[in-house]
């Protein structure tokens, strides 16, 4: 690995560190040296585990979903998002990216190609690739599309099948729209729980049963979600280092963070009142949600993500972890943040929250493949970091100006992912997933303290309990009202003391920080929140579907084992929404019975009226005859698909055998219709080739009946084509029948070896131009080819 540095001149250093006079410096120094060794040679083992798995590899390229429209041509879908079309030789035309997620299914119907994707996004293109319209069809990827009865059924990865009408996007969309608004009191339900959600800064420590039931089990008893974030669970260079490692491999997770959800959960009763449906550890920040059992059929799709914040954005000693859950059919996001500490960094907190808010995304990565690729980086990043703080010991004892030092190597490390990055460049204009949610919830440290107070000053004002005085000079406050950060969110009154800093395992106000450095108190911990209304005089509907409103929020002043106190807040929410039997019944009501709706829908759906040129076509070895389709209707174009109905032995009456049904619709192997689909517009005409394709005249006789080298009967067949014709929205086809009829046996009259012998044979064939006179026993086998076989 070039990243590990030379120990050869760790040696040299080892060397003054023996002979240096603080032998317990060194000792100590040595100590982290040998931390910060194995945090190098961990994160660089994981960086070549991942390497061997081709995790360095480009996999954005990767097709994932393959069609072939009615023109002809096909289309491919990639896991980057590009739609790409080629032509039938393969030749690549033209690409198309409207979304950066992949593509998991494509579905062709008439003129429309339907493309499904990742993010649980449906949208319809037209044959030349322009896009006609998009929608959210699913909460989690679609991947399968099919066509019936009218509709494109769509099936998502949680199991879920949504119908969409072919006709959409299209005019019948606003009229539907607007009857079915009509009807919305019939099937709208309204529905109401209570979310607690708490946040504690655990300062690396472990809490005791009282304070968790201080903090969670008394406030539980009548809530439907529990909601727990929590900071600082664990941390250290070395921690970090490895969490940023074991980040990229897929393990999540620490054994205090699992000793804490273990400790919550007895707390709530999992298993028995509660049940966890999802967490999420990013280094020393933890996420956690439990649903009560009664809740817990409305309650599905459950995703996590992360986003580190500090150190490059690369490491999770500052970042966020979130939660979405649906919840009545409705999208939940609980994020725990924990923001650049110290009083003046608030522009760097403003920039945590917006770059948490604009890149935390919850779609897996469709494999580990290209989960790896993208996360490599962060490997790469964590060797540096495990490097970083080696070298940064061997300055320190070097002497050498350490500013220098932190410059270059922030230099190189942003050189390094910008290098290695496969998805460096690529800027989507995409809107974030956390604005497109119908409540965020934000908890955490968010590290906003107070501006122009002192220590005693704040002292005095706690004591007297004059918070609204200390509000004036919050932060967060100054900077929300400023438009700042957390935009649009809001945050009940604070009516407690501030959480921060406080001595550990001392009760009472007295307990604020008295230390050397005397920070001043701040409400570093919050809980904010958005829903859907955009003022708070609007009502729970489906347009507005979710309302919250504030019962408690408080701070636990009680519990001590930390130098923050734990915050809670309990939500109760009104959701708005969609009893979806009752919505299908009145929805197919307006379809049968709405007279507009049923004359569009069945001008949509007319099929033009077609002409073929013949219905009968006689063709001999590689023979080509051409079939004509006209399009009659002067406004409305004309799609046909041309399939094989099934195959028949012409008897040595001319009449044909019972017909055998071909089950894959393809043709036969002597048999090529091109183009076998198309779109004919209004007034013209469509010319097919009809052509039979070259084949081997070796024969030989297989109980009976003659064969070629295929193993196929060479007696004479007739196959019935089936031309299906039907209009851009129809589901239903007009058909033609055409019957073909290919004659195998063609014989002529061939002169034996013999002199004055001949072969007789029969005068009602063809003549057979390229047979080859096979052996000597020439007579046998003409004669047997009369015969009828048992």
């Amino acid at each position: 690995m070039s990243l590990l540095p030379d120990f050869a001149m760790e040696d040299e250093f080892k060397t003054k560190i023996v002979t240096s006079s603080k032998k317990d410096k060194a000792q100590s120094s040595f100590g982290f040296f040998q931390r910060s060794r194995n945090a190098i040679m961990g994160a660089a083992d994981a960086v070549r585990r991942v390497a061997a798995k081709g995790g360095f590899g480009d996999d954005n390229r990767r097709t994932e979903a393959l069609t072939t429209s009615i023109d002809g041509m096909i289309w491919t879908g990639g896991a980057n998002g590009l739609l790409l079309q080629w032509d039938p030789n393969g030749n690549r035309l033209q690409d198309f990216q409207y979304l950066p997620f992949a593509v998991q299914c494509l579905c062709t119907f008439g003129s429309q190609i339907w493309v499904g994707y990742m993010n649980g996004i449906v949208q319809v293109l037209d044959l030349e690739g322009n896009l006609l319209g998009g929608w959210v069809a699913h909460s989690s990827p679609v991947i399968k599309m099919a066509v019936g009865a009218g509709y494109i059924f769509t099936l998502a990865n949680h199991g879920g099948i949504r119908g969409w009408n072919v006709t959409s996007p299209g005019p019948l969309d606003s009229i539907l729209c607007k009857e079915l608004a009509g009807k919305e009191f019939l099937y709208t339900r309204m529905e109401n729980l209570k979310i607690l959600a708490g946040t504690w800064n655990v300062g690396q420590g472990r809490a005791s049963h009282d304070a968790l039931i201080s903090w969670l089990g008394s406030a539980a008893s009548d809530v439907g979600i529990v909601v727990v974030g929590l900071q600082e669970v664990e941390m250290g260079a070395g921690f970090l280092a490895m969490s940023a490692a074991k980040e990229t491999v897929g393990l999540e997770g620490s054994a205090v963070g699992h000793w804490w959800l273990d400790m919550i959960g007895k707390i709530l009763d999992d298993g028995s009142t509660f049940e966890r449906v999802g967490s999420r550890q990013l280094a020393g920040l933890l996420i956690a949600v439990w649903v009560r059992k009664n809740l817990k059929d409305y309650v599905g799709d459950v995703d996590v993500a992360a986003v580190p914040c500090g150190f490059g954005r690369a490491i999770g000693n500052k970042g966020a972890v979130g939660l979405r859950v649906r919840v009545y059919d409705r999208i939940m996001c609980f994020v725990n943040c924990h923001f650049a500490a110290h009083l003046e960094a608030v522009n760097r907190r403003n920039a945590d929250f917006d770059h948490v808010y604009r890149t935390m995304t919850f779609c897996r990565p469709s494999n580990l493949c290209s989960a790896a690729a993208g996360t490599m980086p962060f490997l790469l990043l964590s060797c540096v970091l495990a490097c970083s703080m080696y070298l940064l010991w061997l300055v320190y004892r070097s002497g050498l100006p350490l500013v220098l030092y932190i410059a270059a190597g922030a230099s190189s490390v942003v050189q390094m992912l910008r290098s290695t990055n496969p998805l460096s460049g690529l800027t989507v204009e995409g809107v974030p997933e956390l604005s497109e949610a119908d409540m965020v919830i934000f908890l955490g440290d968010f590290n906003y303290r107070l501006d122009g107070i002192t220590y005693d000053e704040a002292r005095d004002f706690i004591s007297q309990r004059c918070f609204d005085w200390l509000r004036e000079r919050d932060q967060l406050r100054a900077e929300m009202e400023a438009g700042n950060v957390f935009q649009g969110m809001r945050e009940a009154d604070i009516k407690f003391p501030p959480t921060y800093k406080f001595e550990k395992h001392l009760a009472g106000l007295a307990a604020y920080d008295s230390g050397e450095k005397k920070r001043v108190p701040a409400w570093c911990d919050r809980i904010l929140y958005r829903d859907s209304r955009s003022d708070l005089a609007s009502e729970c509907s489906l347009e507005c579907p979710v309302a919250s409103s504030i019962l408690r929020y408080e701070a636990c002043m009680d519990v001590t084992d930390s130098d923050h106190k734990p915050v809670r807040c309990i939500f109760s929410v009104d959701i708005a929404r969609v009893d979806e039997s009752v919505r299908r019944q009145e929805f197919g009501d307006i379809m049968t019975s709405n007279e507009k709706v049923k004359i569009i829908l069945e001008d949509l759906c007319r099929i033009p009226e077609t002409i073929v040129s013949t219905n009968n076509i006689i063709i001999q070895n590689q023979d080509t005859s051409i079939l004509r389709v006209t399009n009659k209707c002067g406004k409305k174009d004309a799609f046909y698909q041309i399939n094989c109905e099934g195959q028949s032995t012409v008897k040595d009456d001319g009449q044909a055998s019972d017909r055998h049904p071909r089950g894959s619709f393809g043709f036969p192997r002597w048999l090529e219709v091109t183009p076998a689909t198309g779109m004919i517009k209004p007034d013209r005409t469509a010319e097919m080739s009809v052509h039979h394709e070259d084949f081997q005249t070796l024969e030989e006789f297989v109980d009976g009946v003659p064969q070629n080298w295929w193993c196929e009967d060479t007696r004479d067949q007739e196959v019935v084509l089936v031309l299906k014709v039907r209009g851009r929205y129809s589901t239903e086809t007009r058909n033609h029948r055409i019957r073909v009829r290919h004659c195998f046996s063609a014989k002529t009259k061939r002169e034996d070896h013999k002199p004055n012998e001949s072969a007789q044979i029969p005068g009602n064939v063809l003549p057979r131009s390229d047979y080859q006179r096979l052996s000597s026993s020439f007579d046998v086998v003409d004669q047997l080819r009369n015969l009828h076989s048992p």
